[in-house]
């Protein structure tokens, strides 16, 4: 008996041990960035992930005012992106920009929370809007999210599949016909968390008590006019519970929106979110989207697509995620991601 009492402590000891281990060597002893990562995590967090693909994202940000550097050590650099320290409403942020589309946003997500001591990631910008419902300067809360750009492609004239499937034919024009390019059936994705079998899923979803934490903000006040003389024809709203598709793909094609959002749903487009919400998945960290309605997705004439406009879209979906942060607040008790892993295991 006191053999195993003996066994079970040494195993718990082992476990305290790797899990202090974890959280204070996150990066190589030999990686040159290894002393600063240490100080960040020592001297702040843990912290909540703040992340935009596009400039006029980050300038949404730094025109705002709202951002505080560390004096300690405001920013780190490594494999090409910009870690910036700070706070936001007194909340201890880490913001960084990604790049377009989903492998950058992925990879940047695995680097954040591999490095910093990272309770949960706010990702906010702009899309198209594949939902008529849903006008320029409007914030989509989504509560799932999609990749929508991972298909079979099947023979000419094959039998229909078990998931959704685009026939190229139905939209042949001026009239349908049979089309060689014939169709594609939607596929999942594989996700992969720890201390569970991998999962085959389509719909990603946000963290949920995140998104019911998000229900306050509907009633929110964002910025209709661009300037003085540059005003949208009606007040943009925050828009809770749909569903957005992500695609390494600008859309810009009205048949294909409407397929979309006729097939799935879908009321906006981009290309990062996906990515986000399953890395975030993947990593066991809290997750939450805001984006901002920059265009039509191809449905609107060409004065709806000017750069005036997509500012005004990251501003409004910036505003969103700042109030969002100031619902979690800095007491926050958000487990950070090595607890999470811990308790998975």
């Amino acid at each position: 008996m006191a053999v195993k009492k003996k066994r079970l402590l040494t195993a718990i000891a082992l476990l305290v041990v790797a899990s202090n281990v974890e959280q204070s060597v996150q990066l190589k002893s030999n990686h040159p960035l290894h002393s600063a990562v240490d100080r960040i995590n020592q001297n702040g967090g843990p912290y909540i992930g703040m992340l935009m693909a596009y400039s006029t994202e980050e300038s949404a940000l730094l025109d705002s005012g709202l951002f505080f550097p560390s004096s300690d050590l405001p920013s780190v650099d490594f494999s090409g992106r910009r870690f910036n320290i700070g706070k936001i409403r007194d909340v201890d942020v880490i913001y960084v920009m990604t790049g377009q589309q989903t492998l950058n946003a992925g990879i940047t997500v695995q680097m954040l929370v591999g490095a910093f001591d990272v309770k949960g990631i706010v990702f906010y910008g702009t899309a198209g809007s594949a939902n008529d419902s849903l006008n320029i300067g409007d914030v989509s809360v989504p509560k799932y999210v999609a990749y929508t750009a991972s298909w079979k492609w099947k023979e000419f004239r094959s039998e229909k599949g078990g998931l959704a499937e685009l026939e190229f034919g139905a939209y042949n024009f001026p009239t349908k016909g049979d089309n060689l390019f014939a169709k594609v059936e939607f596929t999942p994705q594989e996700v992969y968390s720890n201390g569970q079998p991998m999962e085959e899923l389509f719909w990603l979803e946000v963290e949920p008590k995140w998104f019911v934490l998000a229900s306050q903000l509907q009633n929110m006040e964002l910025l209709q006019c661009v300037n003085e003389t540059h005003c949208l024809p009606e007040m943009p709203k925050v828009v809770y519970g749909l569903r957005a598709s992500t695609a390494d793909i600008f859309l810009d094609n009205a048949a294909y929106r409407k397929f979309l959002f006729d097939e799935f749903n879908v009321s906006t487009v981009d290309e990062e979110s996906s990515a986000i919400v399953m890395a975030s998945l993947t990593n066991g960290v809290p997750c939450i989207v805001f984006r901002g309605v920059s265009d039509l997705a191809g449905a609107g004439p060409e004065k709806f697509r000017s750069s005036s406009l997509s500012s005004l879209a990251s501003a409004n979906a910036f505003s969103v995620a700042v109030e969002f942060l100031g619902l979690i607040g800095p007491a926050d008790q958000t487990q950070d991601h090595w607890n999470l892993k811990l308790q998975q295991q």
